[in-house]
């Protein structure tokens, strides 16, 4: 450097800034300020990408304050009984307050201890399980609270993830702030699953011990608090060593937090688990066919499943109480009726094969069995599998696992439509029934002919018992609402009704003779004829045409009343809508036995009908009444004690199809039907009773429909598939007996009503063959008596006739008849039935 040259030295000049401005700036100019504000940016970044990523989408919260999980259909029969539950799921919904104190102890001891302590969040159990998994490779070990299960099992779903465990975190902290600590055990102890197809610890404690909750002992209730963590590990009968291990780990655990007695320890840790065998729900067996009636109707008015909250009582997931009207008693006796009138027809005719046949894959039989769902109901009969034929005997085995021997001589019955005997036709696969004999198992014949039977309330249309074929198990196609069959003579009632509606009488003349119509150059002429061919009889009275059920006299009266003027009735009735040919007049049309029941109950309920139904009314999981719409309770029907006032009574609607006086006119004639026609082996059930047998062509079913003030009945019997049942069968020998089968029973000890005839209606005395009235005497109690009762419309009576005679016979008739009027006051005087004494007795004639 020279000496002249000078120093180059930079000056900053910094100008001191007073107040707040100043502070900050000089705070600023710290560096552990700026590294603070560069933490708080990255913090503030994370908290939104998290809310980006995590919080954003999660699900609100609120909707758990009215959370409702699904829960079964129950239905109940017409006193209040559990009949069956529609259900995928088990499920039992309870609150908090009905939960045992040690259940919840249990279930805290075993998954949260700290649960009444933290919010919602276990952080040393986090930071415990964070060093175990870093430890580990594999699936990672949660430390979720009970509070995080309900957010997982309720909102967010199941993914083994750590960002579904960063949203369980959230949602359980949002979780904590929405609800208390109680409702939140009250949903995680509702909808855990706990094995066994269970949900919540009610349904578990029925699935596992078959108890409810409140009788439990405390290690059985320990034992339902180990399995959140998986019921199959510790499956009671598979796992026992484990279960057990676990079940006295929650024992301890509850002893060490203060939750039982070192006494009450010790008593439990020695018990075994004690769980019952795998079952389903205990219901009667007896009413298959109809709840599965009732399962439709629901499905068709509600849905079948919840379909993301659209249907809200949807049959399987929304937790409503269906009351029907069916009644278990009535059930068993239609059940056992048609059963015994199936086996005996069919009795004698052989063997008609196995139910079903499944390939068996070595000796593993039983998932084979199992998963066909077939079983029987029928006596002590039981469904079979065969698992090996041999020489002299045939090894089965049944659902429960369980095994036995078919002797080569209790399977002798021969084959049906082939020949040779039914052991010889054997395989393995087969699905046979059998039952008990000596020791051993004797095979038994499921009958190839089935049917249909209704009980029905006339009064309110209400279906009191259904029975679809010999077992719901076997066929489950309906035959008493879903096969369509030809009547056969039942329809000629509403025929007949057709003609009184048009001017005939009871007592009317019809000729029962040859009946030919012209059909047309293409179908030339048809004539009819009478069942087992005859040609007629000539001329009687509608009342015997009906009685002894004359197919020309039916037509005949038909045909005069117009075939329009019938199929419209038919129509009305329910019956079903057919074209207006003659043919139908003799039951040609198909129908169900549904509706020819309801059919026969508009003619006992004076010409009112009412839709059949099998639900009364379907109430949601609140006990709200959702169906019928505009239901109302009958008000005062279940008071104590009468209170002065008129008689409550429900309000029943129905529809007038039919003039009540022509019903109850057809009812009366067909009472004749039981004493004297073609239905007299009903008889001796001594009680008023109407009804009409019925013999389609071929034959290829049999009917009866009739029944009581309280009761209408009908049935039919046939093949599925139409074949002739013989020419001896008809309805009276074969399908009255069933009804009479099931009458005994059911009409026991009821009241013997006789049926109301409506107001107007006139009682005459008549005889019986010509139809004339009768002035002199009383009909008696003999059933095939010349003079009987008839009932008449107004003015419609048959009346004496009168002949103008000449002055001599006059004469000659006024000495006769004083001769006559002196013996008649002798008569008179010592005659002790007098008309006034008859009317007393029977009340007044309508």
């Amino acid at each position: 450097m020279t000496a002249t040259e000078s120093p180059r030295v930079k000056f900053r000049l910094r100008r001191e800034v007073d107040g707040f401005r100043g502070f900050l700036g000089r705070t600023w100019a710290r560096w552990w300020v700026k590294a603070l504000a560069i933490l708080a940016g990255l913090g503030m970044i994370g908290i939104l990408l998290i809310w980006l990523l995590i919080a954003r989408d999660l699900p609100s919260v609120d909707n758990l304050r009215a959370y409702e999980p699904p829960l079964p259909t129950n239905v109940r029969g017409i006193d209040g009984t559990p009949i069956h539950s529609y259900a995928r799921e088990r499920r039992v919904e309870l609150s908090y307050d009905e939960y045992p104190p040690l259940l919840v102890r249990a279930f805290l001891a075993a998954e949260d201890k700290t649960f009444f302590e933290h919010h919602g969040v276990d952080y040393p159990g986090i930071a415990s399980a964070i060093l175990i998994n870093l430890r580990n490779s594999g699936r990672p070990v949660g430390a979720s609270t009970i509070t995080q299960q309900v957010a997982k099992n309720l909102l967010i779903g199941n993914e083994v993830s750590y960002l579904r465990k960063a949203k369980e975190a959230i949602l359980a902290y949002r979780i904590e702030d929405t609800l208390t600590k109680q409702q939140i055990l009250e949903l995680y102890l509702n909808q855990i699953f706990l094995g066994r197809n269970a949900y919540g610890v009610a349904a578990a404690s029925h699935a596992y011990f078959d108890k409810d909750l409140d009788e439990l002992s405390l290690p059985q209730l320990a034992y339902l608090a180990i399995l959140p963590k998986g019921p199959a590990n510790y499956d009671p009968d598979r796992s026992t060593e484990k279960a057990l291990k676990r079940r006295n780990f929650v024992l301890s655990e509850m002893q060490r937090n203060g939750f039982i007695t070192p006494a009450q320890y010790q008593e439990a840790v020695v018990q075994p688990i004690g769980a019952v065998a795998r079952q389903k729900p205990k219901f009667e067996r007896v009413s298959g066919y109809f709840v599965e009636e009732v399962r439709r109707e629901l499905i068709d008015k509600f849905g079948e499943a919840a379909d993301g909250g659209r249907n809200p009582y949807s049959v399987y997931a929304g937790g409503l109480w269906v009351r029907t009207s069916l009644d278990n008693k009535l059930q068993t006796y239609a059940q056992d009726a048609l059963r015994d009138g199936l086996l005996r027809y069919d009795r004698g005719r052989g063997w008609n094969g196995p139910i079903r046949h499944v390939e068996v894959a070595g000796d593993n039989w039983l998932p084979a069995l199992l998963n066909t769902n077939i079983g029987l109901d029928y006596a002590d009969w039981v469904a079979a599998i065969v698992t090996s034929v041999g020489g002299d005997s045939a090894g089965i085995g049944f659902a429960n696992g369980r095994t036995g021997s078919l002797p080569r001589w209790a399977a002798q019955m021969p084959v049906r439509g082939t020949g040779g005997t039914a052991f010889a036709a054997l395989k393995v696969g087969d699905i046979i029934a059998v039952a008990p004999e000596g020791g051993s198992y004797a095979l038994r014949a499921i009958p190839k002919i089935s049917g249909g039977m209704v009980i029905m309330e006339p009064s309110t249309g209400r279906v009191l018992a259904m029975q679809g074929g010999f077992d719901s198990r076997l066929q489950s196609f309906n035959r008493a609402t879903q096969a369509m069959r030809q009547p056969g003579s039942t329809i000629k009632p509403i025929v007949y009704s057709a003609a009184l509606e048009h001017g005939m009488t009871p007592a009317s003349i019809i000729v029962d003779g040859p009946f030919c119509v012209y059909q047309g150059g293409r179908l030339g002429q048809k004539c009819f004829r009478n069942f087992g061919g005859g040609a007629g009889s000539g001329p009687h009275t509608m009342r015997w045409g009906i009685e002894q059920s004359r197919n020309l006299m039916t037509v005949r009266a038909a045909a005069t009343t117009g075939m329009d003027k019938v199929v419209g009735l038919m129509d009305q009735m329910g019956v079903g809508k057919y074209p207006p040919y003659l043919a139908f007049a003799l039951g040609a049309g198909e129908t169900t036995v549904m509706r020819m029941v309801n059919a026969y109950s508009i003619l006992e309920n004076q010409g009112r009908a009412h839709s059949a139904t099998l639900i009364d009314f379907v109430q949601d999981r609140h006990g709200k009444v959702i169906w019928p719409e505009n239901w109302r309770a009958c008000d005062r029907c279940n008071a104590p004690d009468w209170n002065g006032k008129p008689m409550p009574r429900p309000v029943v609607r129905g529809k007038q199809v039919l003039d009540a006086m022509t019903a109850y006119q057809m009812v009366h004639i067909t009472e004749g039907v039981i004493q004297r026609g073609t239905a007299t082996t009903l008889r001796d059930l001594d009680r008023p009773i109407f009804g009409k047998t019925g013999t389609s062509s071929g034959p290829t079913d049999v009917w009866f429909i009739g029944g009581t003030p309280q009761m209408i009945g009908g049935l039919y019997i046939g093949f599925d598939k139409p074949t002739s049942m013989g020419g001896y069968a008809q309805g009276g020998t074969l399908a009255a007996p069933i009804f009479k089968q099931f009458a005994l029973k059911a009409y026991d000890g009821m009241e013997k009503l006789p049926f109301r005839a409506p107001p107007g209606i006139r009682m005459v005395r008549i005889d019986r063959a010509s139809g004339k009235p009768v002035f002199g005497g009383w009909p008696g109690t003999d059933p095939k008596a010349g003079m009987i009762w008839e009932a008449f419309k107004p003015e419609s009576e048959p009346r004496r006739s009168i002949k103008r005679a000449s002055p001599e016979e006059l004469a000659a008739q006024a000495q006769a008849a004083a001769v006559k009027a002196r013996a008649a006051q002798a008569e008179q005087r010592s005659e002790q039935r007098r008309d006034t004494d008859f009317l007393q007795r029977e009340g007044g004639i309508y």
